[in-house]
């Protein structure tokens, strides 16, 4: 009868499954106080809306999966499916990226990302990391890279012979010994006991990054040097692009694209209240170190990036401050050689 059939269709359409949804992994570093957990969630909320709810994705913050270097490992295997880490991690894998590292480089913010979005030479290089197993969706903010040490810091004289943390990336080595320090490298969750314990007497990073780390607490002397001008890109395993349809990829770039304008928005907006926060809880800022010093005594890393043998690696002429089309950077950094800008002015 028409209602026997009625109930056996009825029947079956609630038998079968709902579309599957795939769940996707994104690990990174930061804390989850931290501006990068919270344009991870952000861009989580736009993929499972954009996608309609095929796809959602899982964040895992706090180095849960894995530190920077392991998660980009991870990223190119397809272990995971989302990463976020300062540019200068990337450059084991593109070597040339280390470039982007070099000190005194970017003046500001909207310098910094009128680079990353329109610099020809920047996304040459980034349309190299596909190759490498992943690629490049958006540029996410972090800011630019301070000191924070036990013992006050005004000038590279006082560097020397203190022991500073940083990240594996040759390029910020280079710069940091030139300052004077002896260079420690070692996984962001151990820093804090690290210096606690005595092992190092400080480290160097972002702003959002020291205070979501709470290394203010340990190394209470701030001194801002806005060394680096280090922004984080999203990466996605080129594996779980490949296996996206043309309609998801839009779908997920977009995502991403939001997530990096509330990142940008975010971090730039936080710098200084963050800063009060923390001298508000007895850190010391020192906003007004010897910049001249510092620019001066990093000039051996431009000579030893300039001297690298691989050729894209290299900078297109001799001398100090060359990116093929890095929009005013090349400019800036000659002002900075002359003397005629602060490079520790970040706005």
């Amino acid at each position: 009868t028409t209602s026997s059939l009625t109930a056996i269709a009825l029947a079956v359409a609630f038998a079968m499954p709902a579309a599957a949804q795939t769940t996707l992994k994104f690990s990174h570093t930061d804390q989850q106080a931290g501006a990068r957990q919270a344009a991870a969630q952000l861009f989580a909320k736009k993929v499972e809306e954009l996608t309609q709810g095929r796809y959602k994705v899982q964040v895992f913050c706090c180095s849960q999966l894995g530190n920077d270097p392991k998660n980009i490992e991870q990223l190119a295997l397809g272990g995971i499916d989302f990463t976020v880490s300062s540019t200068g991690s990337y450059a084991p894998h593109v070597p040339s990226l280390n470039l982007t590292m070099l000190p005194f480089i970017v003046e500001g913010y909207k310098q910094g990302w009128r680079f990353y979005d329109e610099s020809k030479w920047l996304k040459e290089q980034f349309d190299k990391a596909p190759a490498k197993g992943f690629r490049f969706l958006s540029t996410w903010e972090a800011g630019f890279r301070n000191m924070t040490t036990k013992e006050p810091l005004t000038s590279p004289a006082q560097a020397k012979g203190m022991k500073l943390r940083t990240f594996p990336n040759e390029m910020m080595r280079w710069s940091l010994e030139s300052m004077g320090f002896t260079i420690q490298i070692m996984p962001l969750p151990e820093v804090y006991l690290a210096i606690q314990q005595g092992a190092v007497q400080g480290q160097e990073n972002p702003i959002d990054t020291i205070y979501s780390n709470k290394f203010y607490e340990v190394a209470p002397n701030i001194t801002l040097t806005n060394h680096v001008y280090s922004p984080i890109p999203l990466a996605i395993s080129e594996k779980t692009w490949g296996r996206l349809s043309p309609v998801d990829q839009k779908a997920v770039t977009e995502a991403a694209q939001i997530a990096g304008k509330f990142s940008r928005e975010m971090i730039a907006g936080n710098d200084d209240n963050q800063l009060k926060e923390m001298a508000a809880k007895g850190a010391k800022v020192n906003a007004k170190p010897d910049m001249a010093a510092f620019r001066q005594a990093v000039k051996p890393a431009y000579d030893k990036a300039d001297e690298a043998s691989a050729d894209d690696y290299r900078f297109a002429d001799t001398g100090l401050h060359r990116f093929d089309d890095a929009v005013h950077v090349v400019q800036v950094a000659k002002r900075i050689d002359a003397g005629q800008v602060d490079a520790g002015k970040r706005r």
